[in-house]
């Protein structure tokens, strides 16, 4: 296997300056909360501020950094993954004789878009007809076991569409997605498919279309029963917001997939005697390529996951690391935290995934500058890294954006939110202060009990008030 990434460099050793306190931060805790924290200087490696920075507690999806910068180590920046169709049967005439088979190449973000490229690719070398079947080889690894609560409960009834269990043959985040029309006020609203006229999953329930002024509220929950997933839709929807996608994942992303290539095939015409299949073969050795596609760079997939805190993503790519046949997440956890061990000076670390939706892993505020000062120092990784987080002035999400004016346009973050068995709040990143030096933070709160909750607008607004005079000062 290769290895994932050296990150052999020294900062150096300056002399330890006493470090100031993160006065709000600290009275946000108010022995309330568990806190680690450290702000420090990246050009000479000055502490600036810290609260307890060696405590182990859970990052959230903070542990997207680390498989952020163990898939840079591993793939570069302009990776790209392949999916594949393969054959070892016989084109005659428009006839494919034997079975066509899907071979994906680990895409994390897969889409209904590419299906319809490769697909396409078959219908231009004048392909009309399989007379085998079509097989997704789902032999990689999958459906990965759903090893936390939230995946695991999430097999049988979800309202949440970033619960979705893992499967290398995803598509679209193993999430469906229907599109909701509004009609006119009083009248039921229409139902289709997010890339389709038709939804690809069953759907029941109504949502009813109301007069502009009045606020858009919708309520969607996916069930399974038999092998069949169902979303129930209820709720409003204002003809002033105009079309609404609703995303829900998918019990099973295979049958997910196998569903949006039955769609495709029949709109390219391509007819299928034996029908569609999910198993666990690989494809047959000398099969040729029938058509292929390639993903985005990687730098742009990481930029979707830190932006969107995309669980299935990142635990894609941390199945990827594995060095274990077959892989699974607990495999390529280990190998990211074997990664972790090459960051200089970061100290103890427990990764169960790179998601960070499993709630028992563990890393300090001091680990975690550790690894941001250590892709600082990657010329040739760094802007890649650094541009996948996001400023709180322009956030994808609007909880970020918060805090002085100076802290929403000096710092590039991410985010991490957990609210079961207790609150977890937790931020890191980067800042450029008012000279132009660069500087790292990290900041995670933890819940000693199921209340009292803690708000976003309050981490960062305690955030900001510590932070913005460190940027004006330095």
């Amino acid at each position: 296997m290769a290895p994932l990434l050296l990150l052999g460099l020294s900062f150096g050793t300056p002399a330890l300056v006493q470090a100031a306190g993160l006065p709000t931060l600290q009275a946000l805790a108010d022995g309330r909360f568990d806190i680690s924290a450290e702000v420090r200087m990246l050009d000479d490696g000055r502490v600036l501020g810290e609260l307890d920075p060696r405590r182990s507690l859970a990052p959230a999806s903070l542990s997207k950094l680390y498989i952020a910068a163990a898939a840079l180590g591993r793939y570069g920046p302009q990776h790209r993954f392949v999916t594949r169709l393969v054959s070892d049967g016989e084109q005659r005439g428009a006839t494919l004789h034997g079975d066509l088979v899907l071979d994906s190449g680990g895409d994390p973000a897969m889409t209904t878009e590419r299906y319809w490229t490769l697909v396409e690719q078959l219908a231009a070398r004048g392909i009309e007809r399989i007379d085998g079947r079509v097989r997704l080889a789902q032999w990689q690894f999958g459906p990965e076991p759903c090893g936390v609560a939230d995946r695991c409960s999430a097999r049988d009834a979800t309202m949440s569409s970033y619960d979705a269990r893992l499967s290398p043959v995803a598509v679209d985040y193993a999430a469906w997605c229907v599109r909701l029309l509004p009609t006119r006020p009083g009248a039921p609203a229409l139902v289709g498919g997010c890339f389709s006229s038709r939804p690809l999953v069953a759907v029941s329930g109504e949502v009813n279309t109301v007069a502009e002024g009045q606020p858009t509220r919708l309520n969607a929950r996916r069930t399974t029963a038999n092998g069949r997933d169902t979303l129930t839709l209820s709720g409003q929807v204002s003809v002033a917001d105009g079309p609404q996608s609703v995303y829900r994942s998918a019990s099973d992303p295979a049958q997910q997939t196998l569903a949006t290539l039955e769609m495709l095939f029949a709109q390219s015409g391509i007819r299928v005697a034996r029908g569609f299949a999910i198993d666990a073969t690989p494809p047959p050795a000398g099969a040729r390529e029938l058509a292929a596609v390639e993903s985005p760079p990687l730098q742009m997939a990481l930029m979707d996951m830190l932006n969107y805190s995309n669980n299935f993503m990142a635990d894609v790519l941390t199945i990827g690391l594995s060095a274990s046949q077959p892989p699974s997440l607990a495999s390529g956890a280990a190998a990211l935290e074997r990664f972790v061990d090459t960051v200089p000076g970061h100290g103890p670390v427990s990764l169960a995934s790179g998601s960070g939706l499993t709630p028992d892993s563990r890393t300090s505020a001091h680990g975690l500058v550790a690894l941001l000062d250590a892709m600082y120092r990657r010329a040739e990784l760094f802007p890649t890294f650094v541009s996948a987080m996001q400023t709180p002035g322009n956030g994808a999400a609007r909880f970020i954006r918060r805090g002085d004016p100076l802290f929403q346009r000096s710092v590039m973050i991410k985010t991490g939110t957990l609210n079961q068995p207790v609150p977890v709040r937790a931020i890191a990143g980067y800042f450029r202060t008012s000279s132009g030096r660069w500087g790292a933070f990290a900041v995670m709160l933890n819940g000693r009990a199921a209340t009292p909750y803690l708000v976003w607008p309050d981490v960062l607004q305690a955030l900001s008030s510590d932070l913005t005079p460190l940027i004006e000062r330095y």
